[in-house]
């Protein structure tokens, strides 16, 4: 039975918060992230938030002297046209006149200057949260970056989400304002009639259950189809990326990829256009019922001017306040449903902050001294990953002894990799005990357990930056020297590569930056100098020769017991030309340590360590036959 993983699995946690985001009655709940949202757009800018929440009021209140200054306007001009141009009819028109003018000008101002506030308080409440998100992400365990599920989620607040905070702070201002000029028109209205302000109401309530539905309906499509966006980013790297373009074109996979982008593309489009058209055709009838309500009242309201009831300035105050008040209504409703979208948004991001490692380090970690004593200990290991039911190891036990070189072989999939990621503690075992000198790797701080290592992966990361800091990189908490750079280099056998640059160790590789590439073997060795510029108590290489060619391996490994005198060493290696020069070899296989030994004496034992010695050594003579039979051709031929 493989072992019980104590966590839930990112399918469940998927399944549960896709169930609840779905069901419109659960929103309310989401309310939740309102004060949370504002505190940090505070927190990021408490100057430019208050100046943006200040501005927006001041232009919620000028339409009010707007409408007011219209019908005053008007009544003038109609005192001047009835009773002829004087002093004394034109300067109530003038003034009328010059404070609407006032007050236009001051609402421009308002804008441009609300404009740039905005603009100032976007940048530095984008930068708050990359710097959230970025924080998130390099704190959680590896295990999470192994689920797509968390790469949907990461997306989602990394991408769909960070303006979210900002966004809120702008609808609530914005329904602020919109709800201080509302309440004016609606006096304004009341003063006609005490119905007047309900059938605004009414004209306007079928805009907020489209702006709802229309939300709810895009959320759902985002949701679902997050790992199809991924999937269109995915395409495009390969259609358009440095690293895949030699493969897309031997393999002729250029037009495959193309054809599925496009498919997958085109499916994507009609489905955002049928929510589109849906949307279209509901703003249509929410648009008829509220012209319907305003005709009407504009009918009522000039029948009431035919009679005397009111003035051509009144008429023209309350079209302004009756089409207005629409207006805000509107806005009003829509930006009640522009809250419900970034709320939605904000599950996102917030949930993603609230991510927890899985990993944690115990309250008072044991301290262990510098170097190491005795060794490593693995004792009745039992692993397999989150939402697999495959065993990796199973009742794994070995031996690192201290100050030794140990060799892992065996084939693909025995769990050596995986042994790698548990002695650096990006795992825990679900049975057994890892120990460092006797002491549970659990119960010591994982930056300290970590800075003890030095690791080469199997395929490292090509660092688009100088040679320098490429080697650097391995030790960026001791800022190593340009001596210290230059010896891990030599020790790595990537020296006279650096010589041969340009620009010698000050060169920038790779080609996003630079002009300069290396080949796949170039860039093992200088991750290798990157590895060595660490001075750890534990050595671990991932296949370190895979990309050498025979000369090269043989130059590095007979430098590499000097290396790494005094120091553990452990090798995860496919060449037993490699393993042969460690102290002790384990093979595995099956997760389990199967054979041990030196090198004679796995070969004297006969097992599968010795069977693939033959392997190995009969390809190497063929491959070597091969190429003297070539050269014996060649010169019988230029004889």
């Amino acid at each position: 039975m493989p072992p019980q993983h104590k966590t839930q699995s990112f399918a469940h946690l998927r399944d549960e918060r896709h169930r609840r985001l779905l069901l419109p009655g659960k929103q309310l709940s989401q309310l939740r992230y309102v004060p949370q949202a504002l505190r940090l757009v505070w927190s990021a800018a408490p100057t430019w938030t208050a100046a943006s929440v200040g501005l927006l009021i001041i232009q919620g209140i000028l339409p009010i002297f707007s409408v007011y200054l219209t019908r005053a306007v008007v009544n003038s001009m109609v005192v001047v046209i009835q009773q002829g141009i004087s002093f004394a009819t034109l300067e109530p028109a003038v003034v009328s006149i010059l404070l609407m003018g006032m007050v236009m000008l001051t609402g421009e101002l308002l804008g441009s200057l609300g404009d740039y506030v905005r603009t100032s308080l976007a940048e530095l409440v984008r930068e708050k949260m990359s710097n959230l998100i970025h924080t998130k992400a390099i704190s959680l365990d590896l295990q999470f970056y192994e689920s797509p599920e968390y790469f949907d989620q990461l997306q989602r607040a990394s991408i769909d989400a960070i303006d979210r905070p900002l966004g809120l702070l702008d609808s609530l201002t914005s329904l602020l304002q919109n709800s201080i000029t509302l309440a004016a028109m609606a006096g304004v209205l009341f003063t006609f009639s005490w119905w007047l302000p309900l059938a605004l109401l009414v004209g306007t309530l079928p805009a907020l259950w489209v702006a709802l539905r229309t939300t709810w309906k895009n959320q759902v499509w985002r949701i679902q189809h997050t790992m199809d966006q991924r999937r269109l980013a995915y395409y495009r790297h390969l259609l358009i990326g440095e690293q895949p373009a030699a493969e897309m074109r031997i393999f002729d996979l250029g037009s495959y990829f193309h054809q599925a982008y496009a498919d997958l593309q085109g499916r994507l489009r009609k489905d955002r256009l049928d929510l589109s058209r849906q949307q279209m055709w509901a703003q249509i009838g929410a648009g008829l019922v509220g012209l319907v309500t305003l005709a009407l009242s504009l009918a009522w309201m000039a029948r009431q001017a035919i009679q005397g009831i009111f003035k051509l300035g009144d008429l023209a105050m309350f079209y302004q306040a009756m089409s207005q008040g629409q207006r805000l209504m509107r806005n009003l409703l829509t930006g009640m449903g522009e809250i419900y979208r970034n709320l939605l948004f904000l599950d996102d991001l917030f949930s993603f902050l609230d991510l927890q490692p899985l990993l944690s380090d115990p309250a008072e970690p044991a301290s262990v001294p510098p170097g190491m004593q005795q060794g490593i200990h693995l004792r009745d290991v039992c692993f397999s990953y989150p939402d697999s039911q495959r065993i990796v190891l199973d009742h794994f036990n070995l031996d690192l002894p201290a100050g030794q070189i140990t060799s892992i072989v065996g084939e693909n999939g025995a769990g050596k990799s995986t042994l790698l990621k548990l002695l650096c503690r990006f795992y825990d075992p679900q049975e057994g005990s890892i120990t460092w000198d006797g002491v549970d790797l659990r119960q010591m701080a994982q930056a300290d357990l970590r800075r003890r290592i030095t690791l080469l992966f199997q395929s490292p990361l090509a660092y688009h930056a100088t040679a320098a800091e490429n080697i650097a990189f391995g030790d960026m908490a001791s800022n190593p020297t340009p001596e210290q750079i230059q010896a891990a280099a030599r020790s790595a056998s990537a020296q006279a590569i650096i010589d041969r640059l340009p620009e010698g160790y000050e060169t920038v590789l790779g080609r996003w930056f630079g002009y300069t590439n290396l080949s796949v073997g170039e860039w093992q060795r200088v991750a290798l100098a990157r590895a060595f510029v660490r001075q750890a108590d534990l050595v671990i290489l991932d296949e370190p020769t895979s990309a050498m060619d025979s000369w090269a391996e043989a130059e590095w490994m007979s430098g590499f017991r000097k290396l790494v005198a005094g120091r553990t060493a452990l090798i995860i290696t496919h060449r037993f030309t490699t393993a042969m020069q460690a102290d002790i070899i384990h093979v595995v296989d099956e997760g389990r340590v199967v054979e041990s030994g030196s090198h004679d004496e796995l070969v004297e034992l006969g097992g599968l360590y010795a069977s693939s010695w033959k392997l190995q050594m009969r390809e190497a003579r063929d491959k070597i036959d091969s190429q003297l039979q070539f050269s014996s051709e060649l010169f019988q031929r230029r004889t």
